[in-house]
């Protein structure tokens, strides 16, 4: 650590995805010379501190603690310590509960700097093939179902490059989701980056939905998918059931709107006309 101010300082510190080789030189002087290191799940961290010998005290920051932690750090850091902050794996603050440190420490005048790094988006990306000039990132799609369906369908037009993190016990439902609302664009489904038994295969989205439905998806994944173009767009409504289309509505329904409007909201998540939705669930 080159710093010699005596003034407190955040370090973002990129740790490795999966490879502990990936880690690097100036990563491991940033941690064996903070004065504290904040670690999102510190069972996790201890074992890369332990295999590089760093015996640094550790403290927890993750997403239920992140506000109040984020103050206490704040008060140290204004003390003149050195906080190094790590995540599980990666790049801290890229979808990630150190985005919330970071920013606080600009508003109270706290000098940040990153430590570039692994980072799984880039890494999925550039193993895709997949076109990289433009990307949109989401991260973990939300669990609650209403926002997860206006994200979806925000992405029924999206022409960048789609980038998703999805856990195992997840995916299966995600790729369900995703090819119902994009229809069957190209992708590459990338599993266990940087370790020995990474995958990256492309495939279009019904093939990986196809894929994981028949087996248990396991470990850690990214899915980058094509953007939409005019031809790769929304499933035309034709390719829908009427179970399918009714139980779509059936979920507006169920959170208080009337029938009619629910048709609207059910078009306007697929990208179709209301007279398509009600022709199919009506007039058949």
């Amino acid at each position: 650590m080159n710093d010699n101010t005596g003034e407190g300082m955040l370090y973002l510190c990129a740790t490795p995805i999966g490879n502990l080789s990936d880690i690097s030189e100036r990563v491991l002087e940033t941690l064996r010379g903070a004065d504290i290191i904040a670690a999102e799940d510190t069972r996790n961290s201890i074992k890369l501190l332990n295999h590089f010998d760093i015996r640094v005290p550790m403290t927890s920051y993750h997403e239920h603690n992140r506000y109040d932690k984020a103050r206490e750090l704040i008060g140290k850091m204004k003390m003149g310590a050195k906080v190094a902050l790590i995540t599980d794996a990666g790049t801290p603050a890229i979808s990630d509960p150190g985005q919330v440190l970071t920013d606080m420490c600009h508003k109270e005048g706290i000098k940040v700097t990153s430590l570039p790094g692994p980072c799984a988006l880039i890494t999925a990306l550039a193993l895709s093939g997949i076109d990289s000039s433009r990307f949109v990132f989401e991260g973990f799609l939300p669990s609650e179902k209403k926002s997860r369906r206006q994200v979806i369908s925000d992405l029924t037009k999206e022409k960048r490059t789609i980038i998703i993190y999805e856990a195992p016990h997840h995916l299966k439902g995600t790729l369900s989701d995703l090819y119902e609302a994009l229809g069957d664009r190209g992708m590459a489904l990338c599993r266990e980056l940087t370790k020995k038994f990474e995958e990256v295969s492309r495939m279009s989205l019904k093939e990986a939905k196809d894929h994981c439905d028949a087996c248990t998806p396991r470990g850690e994944y990214v899915l980058v998918i094509e953007g939409a173009d005019e031809e790769t767009g929304p499933i035309d409504v034709k390719e829908y059931s009427t179970k399918v289309l009714k139980a779509k509505v059936d979920e507006y329904t169920n959170e208080g709107m009337d029938h009619m409007e629910a048709m609207k909201k059910v078009a306007a998540d697929l990208g179709v006309s209301k007279r398509d939705i009600y022709r199919k669930l009506i007039e058949k």
